[in-house]
This record gives C-alpha cells, structure tokens and sequence, in this order.
C-alpha cells in the first residue's frame, strides 16, 4: 500500500467495503480522522479532502458507504438520481458497522495515535458523521450541510466529542427550522458544540465540482474545521 490509496476492510456483515486512505510521511503517530462521503461516492472532492487533512498531518481513512451496492462508484453532480438507489439502500445498522471498521482499522495502524480520532462528512457524510460521533468513542466531529440531521435530534444525548456544524444560509434543502430542531437537541442534551450558518452559501458550498460552490464560504468554513480540529486532535 502506498500513503495514498484504497485498501479493503471487513465489516462484520461480512460485505468487503473498500475505503481509500491517506497517511502523513514519517513513523506518526498520527491524530487520524474518518472522512464520510456525500451521496456520490468516494470521488475526486473527497479524495482531496482526505489528501488535505493528510497534508496537515492527519492519517486518514475514506470509507465506501455505498459498497453494498456498487464499487468506488463516483456519480456525477447533475445526476443525483443515479445516487438515489444505493443512497436509499443504506442503513443505520449497515453505517455503524462500516463506521466502526474504519475505527478499528485506523486504530490497529501502528502511525495512528489511538484515542485521537476524530471524523467530517459533507451532506449525506454530515449526517454519518453525527452518527460516527454517537456510535464511536470520537474526540471530535464535524458536519457540513448534514442532510436530516433533523431526525436523528433523539441520538443527540450519544454524542462523545465536540461537534462543529456548517449550514447554507441559501441551502433550500435544509431550512432553518430543521437546523433549530438537531442544535437545540444537542444544547438540551448539554453537549459542546459550534453551530455555523454562513448565510450566503448554499448546499454544498464547500465543493469545488459543484455549481453551487462558494470560494470564501469554503475557505473560512475549512479554515475553522482546521482550527477546531487542531485544537482537539493535536493538544
């Protein structure tokens, strides 16, 4: 394997889920974190996410959350109705277990610190990424525009490490009163967070590849995560 590249991990389903991975240069350990995918695969968007994270010294690993249904699919933007089927095949249960074969990888990884993982995820991965954040021991999470993070406002009590939230101001799929529902939950819940609305962005504002894409709202959004990361995951 080289520093960049996918590797194969068994879930406990016994499904082979393919996941691409990224690790720093030199013997670590490293802070590691999980990158969730949006709904259109482990693509070239967020391949570079995981190489970015990597290039600040994290190791990292993407996982495949539509490997029950395809291989390394990466689905075009304008084409969200291919992404509906293995988008709709997918479950908690069947996340969890991807979730925590990541976890169990990235902790079995001798460069990898093992209580210092954290995990973001952008649109569906936003979501998966609240739920990383229930179902594994994270010290820290981040979501970007998680779409129905609404309906999980119950889980919020699960929650282990901080978590940071980016929402679009402009984001029609995600009004507000559903972003009130999941950060009232979490506040209620007495859980720390950092709740971001950049009310010029809209979804997905923070991918390149996308018509919908916002430079300065990617830039200050990512600049934030780098912050809140570090704080966390290097102290």
């Amino acid at each position: 394997m080289t520093n960049h590249d996918f590797i194969t991990l068994s879930v406990t389903d016994g499904t082979p889920m393919e996941a691409y991975v990224a690790l720093p240069e030199g013997a670590g350990p490293f802070p590691a974190i999980i990158v969730l995918q949006e709904a259109f695969g482990v693509n070239g968007h967020i391949r570079s996410i995981a190489d970015r994270l990597c290039g600040e010294g994290y190791a990292v690993i993407a996982p495949d959350l539509f490997h029950r249904t395809g291989r390394r699919l990466e689905i075009n933007y304008a084409d969200f109705a291919s992404a509906m089927p293995h988008y709709q095949a997918i479950t908690k249960e069947g996340l969890t277990a991807d979730l925590q074969a990541s976890y169990a990888w990235l902790q079995e990884q001798p460069a990898v610190q093992q209580y210092k993982i954290g995990s973001i995820g952008f649109c569906l991965g936003g979501r998966v990424s609240f739920i990383a954040n229930t179902v594994l021991p994270l010290v820290v999470a981040v979501s970007y525009y998680g779409g129905g993070l609404d309906t999980l406002a119950s889980e919020a009590v699960h929650l282990h490490g901080p978590h940071l939230f980016f929402w679009g101001g402009k984001d029609a799929h995600i009004p507000q009163e559903k972003i009130d529902t999941i950060i009232n939950a979490v506040k209620e819940a007495g859980k720390d967070y950092i709740n971001t609305v950049i009310s010029y962005a809209d979804h997905g504002f923070h991918c390149d590849e996308r018509a919908s894409y916002h430079p300065l709202a990617a830039k200050e959004a990512w600049a934030t995560t780098l912050t809140f990361l570090a704080n966390r995951l290097k102290a």
